[in-house]
């Protein structure tokens, strides 16, 4: 049985050059989602929802490998949505004012029945705080721009100044919500290590 990588097998979603932005056409995936607000680095709703979909995804994760025909693949990375309710408020010097949407893709195989499942399955085993908040929706940007940033979130702003630049200097302006792809898993690996795909979607 093949273990499916979707880093792989959507590579053009989540890798980017580290210098110059790409543009990519990001299809209608579905994900299990939390909504909240406040600084992520201090906000304890953050901590729980991050959790509470890891949680959810490898529990789907195990009860597909289960299953029969039997599906094998990784979990896909961590992502997130930010945005203030006036975006002329955003910076990274007052994340208090944040809200965000913290996300994991999930394949086509998970269904909603699946996720009520293992929502109910992991309740049994865990105290989860985040769990009620969870929901499971589409999600759509279609044309973005998209470039890597290495090193910790702290740096991020010469990098996201660099792909808003690209997208007005090629005609284009930006439409909804900062998007990050964490591909290394912050809570562990060194932030100097750190690869985030940052995203903005364009029209």
């Amino acid at each position: 049985m093949k273990k499916i990588d979707f880093k792989k097998e959507l590579k053009q979603l989540y890798s980017a050059p580290t210098k110059t932005p790409v543009m990519v056409k990001v299809p209608r995936m579905n994900f299990l989602m939390i909504d909240g607000t406040g600084d992520p680095n201090t906000s304890v709703n953050f901590k729980n929802a991050i959790e509470a979909l890891y949680s959810l995804s490898y529990t789907m994760k195990f009860a597909l490998k289960k299953g029969k025909p039997s599906i094998d693949y990784g979990v896909p990375p961590l992502e997130g949505l930010w945005w203030t309710d006036s975006m002329a408020d955003f910076s990274v010097e007052n994340k208090d004012i944040w809200n965000w949407t913290v996300m994991i893709m999930q394949p086509k195989y998970v269904t909603q029945l699946l996720v009520n499942h293992a929502i109910k399955d992991v309740r049994q085993k865990k105290k989860l705080p985040a769990l009620n908040a969870v929901r499971f929706e589409a999600y759509a940007e279609a044309h973005s721009a998209q470039i890597m940033h290495l090193g910790p979130f702290s740096t991020e702003g010469p990098t996201i100044q660099k792909l808003h630049s690209y997208i007005k200097e090629n005609g284009y302006s930006l439409r909804g919500k900062h998007h990050e792809i964490y591909l290394s898993d912050f809570r562990r690996v060194d932030p100097e290590k750190w690869k985030t795909i940052l995203r903005q979607p364009l029209e």
